[in-house]
């Protein structure tokens, strides 16, 4: 079977590896299991149903393709919309359930969205607001069954002439044609639409596959949370699906850590946030144990800090090593579920700190990269062999691409991988692509000749006003070593030295204030202590002898709340917004200055 487009998936999947849950969710408690089979049916009838409401690929071209909104938590619908999508020529344009209402306006109008699905009455409280503004739009359909809402389960039905009619479509489609158009965040301006064919994102899933490995494995499992709307966590579902791996969607970010206990997965995939919340929850565990206990613990994470892939520990470091499993250890992976042998990271740094003790912990994490524009992997540490893995990289590039340094250190990458371009903007896509040279706008250096460093963002460096270059972003992950750092934003942009807006850890600094005798009330109270910020001094301090004196961090200010992306700080797949930062938090840069 020749396999170019994602939903070739489906035919794949039932002629080798028919599994009874393909996908599964929670409903009412309970998990539903779709299999194989019912995965295809229900596919095929909603594309059936989807030319009946008079939605299709038109002529095949991305202008004339008909576009499908989906803005969802992840569930096997959402799925089963791209899918079905697919099928027909149409185009889906998935939308962040956080994104503002004036960038739906923008997207849904740019896009010419003809028909929304939601998955609840809320999002869909929030998709009514800009309607009214989008003429295209014929029909919205709810997920969840919302009172005076269609349900999607309304547009399965139809005659038998347009189940024939999506029979001949599929055979069709060319890997060419644009499958999805993906919105930027739009934290630079207004939203870019990167589109994506099909052979784009096929070509990174086979790639990746080939590179990471991922053997079929029908008998493995994964837990999905990160947003489906992220071409990240959408290129790693059809890896999934290739390798016959089932899929089981997490109720929410809230209940993760129940979700793995209950499914027990073999991995899943993550970004470094997100990592560093699980690692911040064990050190506070760790920090209420007493006695020997707590001697243990400390000293197993002592270990797991030292550890390193290449070099080896010798026979009494790797001896320590496994009494450390066994006594620590293994409690963490049980809390995980107990089978977790890959977790994949990628969307930002993730501390090297991290990645050693995880790894040393028998909590394979590794860490990738790759842009939106790209489908997106262009490199990833391996599983096999181990020595393919480093820490503080991202990896070998993946098999199938090109991948090479500007003079300025700029990553650019050609292949099948890169995107068509910008919807809409042949400017911007011309900017981009130089040559088939897809212009990262990321900073690398290459590591032992075939490691690929990623140093910084290019649009991210900033100039002191005595004209030295400082890359902020190797300052903040240093800094977020300190179990006291919650986040961290580099400042000193025009100004004579650099500075920090720093987000402690208050659930490691409330426990050092109780061992320090010092009453803590609220986050506010705390940061005005002058022992408080004697700490952050001190830290400050021991982490500014890893830079040269321009990058060193002269002053800083402490802030009492997270960033987060209901806040407005963050961007949905959890990197930093730096100019709303800077713009929210002026009087606090103001105060580094004064």
């Amino acid at each position: 079977m020749e396999l170019k487009r994602l939903f070739d998936c489906l035919d794949y999947q039932l002629s080798k590896f028919p599994k009874e849950d393909m996908f599964a969710a929670k409903v009412n408690g309970t998990w539903k299991r779709h299999s194989t089979k019912e995965v295809q049916e229900t596919v095929n009838a909603l594309s059936a149903g989807l030319l009946k409401k008079g939605i299709s690929g038109n002529d095949m071209t991305v202008e004339g393709a008909d576009k499908v909104a989906i803005i969802s938590s992840n569930r096997p619908e959402w799925i089963f919309t791209d899918l079905a999508v697919q099928q027909i020529g149409a185009i889906l344009v998935p939308v962040y359930p956080t994104t503002n209402p004036l960038e739906l306006e923008f997207i849904f109008r740019d896009a010419a969205i003809k028909m929304i699905f939601v998955s609840s009455k809320e999002l869909l409280e929030k998709i009514l607001i800009v309607a009214e503004k989008v003429p295209s739009l014929k029909n919205i359909y709810t997920f969840d069954e919302v009172a005076g809402a269609e349900n999607w389960k309304s547009v399965l039905e139809y005659e038998p002439t347009f189940l024939q009619k999506v029979d001949e479509l599929k055979t069709t489609i060319s890997p060419k044609q644009v499958a999805t158009i993906i919105y930027t965040s739009g934290t630079t301006g207004t939203p870019k639409g990167v589109m994506l064919s099909h052979e784009n994102i096929y070509t990174n899933v086979k790639f990746s596959r080939e590179s990471f490995p991922f053997p079929d494995a029908p008998q493995q499992k994964v837990l999905s949370f990160l947003p489906l709307n992220h071409i990240f966590e959408k290129m790693a579902t059809y890896i999934f699906t290739f390798s016959g791996i089932s899929i089981y969607y997490a109720e929410s970010l809230e209940t993760i850590a129940d979700n793995l206990r209950e499914i027990k997965p073999d991995g899943f995939t993550t970004v470094p946030r997100l990592l560093e919340k699980v690692f911040e929850k064990i050190m506070s565990k760790g920090n209420d144990l007493t006695g020997i206990k707590r001697k243990l613990f400390f000293w197993a994470v002592g270990l797991a800090e030292k550890y390193d892939n290449h070099t080896g520990g010798g026979v009494w470091y790797n001896t320590q090593l496994a009494l450390a499993n066994k006594l620590i250890f293994n409690k963490w992976r049980e809390a995980l579920g107990g089978n977790i042998s890959f977790v994949v990271t990628g969307g930002a740094a993730c501390q090297v700190k991290l990645l050693r003790i995880f790894t040393a912990a028998q909590i394979r994490v590794y860490e990738g990269y790759g842009p939106t524009e790209n489908s997106p992997v262009i490199s990833v540490n391996r599983k096999i062999p181990k020595t393919d893995t480093k820490f503080g990289t991202v990896g070998p590039p993946i098999k199938g691409i090109e991948v090479k340094l500007a003079e300025d250190g700029e990553i650019l990458v050609k292949g099948p991988t890169v995107m068509v371009g910008y919807y809409k903007r042949p400017d911007l896509t011309d900017e981009v692509i130089i040559d088939g040279w897809l212009h990262t706008g990321d900073i690398g250096v290459w590591d032992s000749d075939r490691f690929l460093k990623i140093t910084d963002r290019k649009k991210e460096l900033f100039k002191t006003s005595g004209g030295k270059y400082v890359a902020p972003q190797p300052i903040e992950n240093k800094l977020k070593e300190s179990s006291y750092v919650e986040q961290v934003m580099v400042v000193g942009s025009g100004y004579k030295f650099v500075g920090a807006l720093i987000v402690p850890s208050f659930t490691m600094l409330r426990e050092w204030m109780r061992d320090n005798n010092i009453p803590f009330t609220t986050n506010e109270a705390a940061l005005k202590d002058p022992r408080v910020i004697e700490l952050f001094n001190g830290l400050v301090d021991s982490f500014n002898k890893y830079f040269n004196h321009v990058e060193q961090i002269k002053k800083f200010e402490l802030l009492p709340n997270e960033w987060g992306i209901e806040t407005g700080e963050m961007t949905p797949k959890m990197s930093l917004k730096r100019k709303v930062v800077l713009e929210k938090y002026k009087a606090a840069v103001e105060k580094i200055y004064s």
